[in-house]
């Protein structure tokens, strides 16, 4: 009769714990990688990396740079990143793409959403009708002996991931798309970036890693699918960026755009943070490192830092 108690035992060890019931009204975006940001535990380095909370969803938007110190802000702000729904990396550089050994380490399984590129590090296959052929040459000198596969698939640097390559933009999920676009940019020529845009009531909140592309384009999408721009959060690429090339992008979002609310970080550059703040005044968001942006008709910034 005691063995009866110590198999049920035994089974209910072997189990796999459930993941922790989600608050499907928790509305909010947590930055967990920057390099600005009040005293905390939370470490400072080049990079952004947030958690989006939305719809019940619970999406990881980018990875910082270093894959330690994205493990130490989010055990810091006791985010666990096993529990996504989904993740995105926004573009290939490595100050956003540098920690996912860190996510994949603790969720090895997550689909990760990544711009689809040519050869690019995420992956990439191809028809093999993409190179000439000459069936005159001896097999040994040709391509697989002159008989390649119709695909050819090209590794990623992470094999094992689970990478879904987006080239258009797409929804991934109701009301949620991720919009693609390319840099026109000469230090940023064809690079492919995308960026989160999620419906909500009261227009779109719009998530950006860097924004190469430009801000404004990347604005012009999302306002193609819905004209108001309720909330833009993440890295403007204005950190060198001249006086006036400031002014232009400030006034576009202010005044073409109407953007509601803006939260910046990263790669935006402290003049543009000024800018911003001046022209935006009480609907600028303070958004450094550690910072919870409660979401809604008038998203706030509250700063809910461990010490």
């Amino acid at each position: 009769m005691l063995a009866m108690p110590l198999f049920l035992a035994g089974c209910a060890a072997a189990a796999p714990a459930r993941p922790p019931a989600r608050d499907v009204t928790r509305q909010q975006i947590t930055i967990l990688y920057d390099a600005f940001g009040k005293p905390s535990q939370m470490e400072k380095d080049w990079g952004f990396a947030a958690l989006i909370e939305y719809g019940g969803k619970r999406i990881l938007f980018d990875t910082g740079d270093n894959p330690d110190i994205l493990a130490r802000n989010a055990k810091s702000k006791g985010v666990d990143l096993s529990n996504l729904d989904f993740a995105v990396l926004s573009h290939r550089h490595g100050d956003h793409m540098g920690g996912l050994d860190y996510l994949l380490s603790v969720n090895p399984g997550v689909k990760i959403y990544a711009p689809r590129e040519n050869f690019g590090v995420y992956g990439f296959s191809l028809p093999s009708s993409f190179y000439r052929k000459d069936e005159a040459l001896p097999r040994e000198q040709r391509y697989y002996d002159g008989s390649p596969p119709d695909i050819l698939k090209f590794g990623s640097a992470w094999p094992k991931a689970h990478f879904e390559l987006i080239e258009k933009t797409t929804e991934i999920a109701p009301g949620i798309r991720l919009i693609a676009t390319v840099s026109d940019k000469p230090t940023t020529l064809e690079l492919r970036e995308l960026s989160l845009a999620i419906d909500t009531p009261d227009g779109i909140v719009l998530v950006v890693g860097c924004s190469h592309p430009g801000i404004d384009k990347i604005v012009e999408a999302a306002a193609a699918i819905d004209p108001r721009i309720h909330l833009i959060a993440g890295g403007l690429h204005l950190v060198v960026a001249k006086d006036s090339d400031i002014d232009g992008i400030v006034g576009a979002l202010h005044d073409k755009y109407k953007v509601a609310y803006i939260a910046p970080g990263h790669c935006t550059g402290e003049p543009t943070f000024a800018a911003l703040e001046k022209a935006f005044g009480g609907r600028y968001l303070y958004a450094g490192l550690g910072t919870e942006l409660a979401l809604g008709p008038a998203p706030r910034s509250v700063d809910v830092v461990r010490q």
